[in-house]
């Protein structure tokens, strides 16, 4: 998978240091910004860019489906809740070498891909970039077979602190179980940091607190992402709490690295279970159409020469390619502004003012497992005519 390695604690690919041109390329830009000032507007360089657009790295988080799988046929609503919450844990460890930053999405930029499971069953995943001033990545995952469904959107806010760069991740996720429960878990993120971006070496961390809910069964889980500190502390390390929201009772607790391991135990027991292993997990390959199939507007495509640049470390060609798609993006939206034209989403509603909804919610049967697998698949694949 282009991109994709993980990164354990100690390993090398945690930190980077930059060459002195790159540095020199960074702090260029660096002197033109002022404390707390919105990044959204400011170009990269492309040395700082992972090769692959925002939209795909949403998927590293159906990376181990076989958790959400065994979660959605449980019986014990607490045992399909630690289930979500190991989910949510599982995706942060894949990551690029070094400190890098996906591409930002253009405005109608799409993501797909299937999922094959070794019991047969399938998966579909469908990413767009909804909105670019605010930037807003709406996604969708679906598998009938099993019941279980993922909706959510990204809304991040980049930040300038001096010498760190903060990405407030905004947005929420949810994730839905409809075969043998009616349920709905809804997700927060915590926030990224790129410290030692003026000095020191360069070190990506999560940061900040978020939540994974359950109102049906009363469940709420407050995890606290922690930065490390100057002198003391672990780098990425989380803990958290599993409560009875309405009462506030403790049932189990989290601790580990996000990175490494991650352990769990009962609130009035002593003994640490393992609750993720990065070094035994195994990635879920995805299904993606070859580059010369896509639409021009998928990402692969779409940043498939940024990307080869990248990769072959020619950062000249990177970034006239990067430029080129940027430059056509400005031209789409004055031309789309001049026609009085709104631009229109492919696979989301905007509904209640603000929010986005897969447009198949609302038209596909979910009940009919087969007819579902088929209206989905057609919908995410087939309906949308080749540019």
């Amino acid at each position: 998978m282009l991109g994709r390695t993980t990164a354990v604690e100690g390993d090398p690919d945690c930190t980077e240091v930059l060459e002195d041109n790159s540095r020199s390329i960074l702090m260029g830009i660096i002197n033109q910004l002022r404390k707390d000032m919105d990044l959204q507007r400011v170009t990269l360089p492309t040395f700082v860019l992972e090769p692959r657009s925002m939209l795909e790295r949403v998927s590293d988080f159906f990376s181990h489906p076989d958790i959400l799988i065994e979660a959605s046929n449980k019986v014990d609503p607490v045992a399909r809740f630690l289930d979500v919450v190991r989910y949510f844990l599982s995706g942060w460890y894949i990551k690029p070498k070094g400190v890098k930053k996906p591409y930002n999405p253009v405005l109608g930029e799409i993501f797909r891909c299937k999922y094959k499971y070794p019991n047969g069953s399938e998966a579909i995943y469908v990413a767009e970039q909804v909105s670019h001033h605010p930037p807003i990545s709406a996604y969708y995952y679906g598998s009938p077979d099993h019941g279980v469904y993922i909706q959510g959107d990204l809304r991040p806010k980049s930040r300038f602190l001096g010498n760190s760069a903060a990405t407030l991740m905004e947005g929420e996720n949810h994730i839905i179980f409809t075969h043998l429960h009616n349920e709905r878990y809804d997700i927060t993120m915590p926030n990224v940091y790129a410290r030692g971006i003026l000095f020191g070496k360069m070190v990506l961390e999560l940061g900040d607190s978020c939540v994974v809910r359950c109102r049906t069964s009363d469940l709420i889980c407050e995890l606290d992402f922690k930065t490390k500190g100057f002198f003391s502390g672990q780098n990425n390390s989380v803990s958290g709490k599993v409560k009875r929201e309405s009462t506030g009772e403790v049932l189990y607790e989290i601790s580990g690295q996000w990175s490494n391991e991650i352990f769990i135990k009962m609130a009035k027991g002593s003994s640490k279970n393992m609750f993720f292993d990065v070094k035994t997990a195994v990635i879920h390959p995805m299904i993606v159409q070859d580059i010369p199939d896509q639409q021009e507007i998928e990402s692969r495509r779409l940043w498939s020469k940024v990307s080869a640049a990248i990769v072959k470390d020619d950062m000249d060609t990177a970034t006239e390619e990067k430029t080129r798609i940027e430059d056509k993006q400005r031209e789409d939206t004055k031309q789309r502004e001049a026609s009085g034209k709104e631009f229109e989403s492919k696979f989301f509603n905007l509904v209640y003012g603000d929010q986005y909804e897969f447009k198949g919610i609302s038209t596909i049967d979910f009940k009919n497992k087969e007819k579902a697998k088929s209206e989905l698949k057609e919908m995410a694949f087939t309906l949308i005519p080749k540019q």
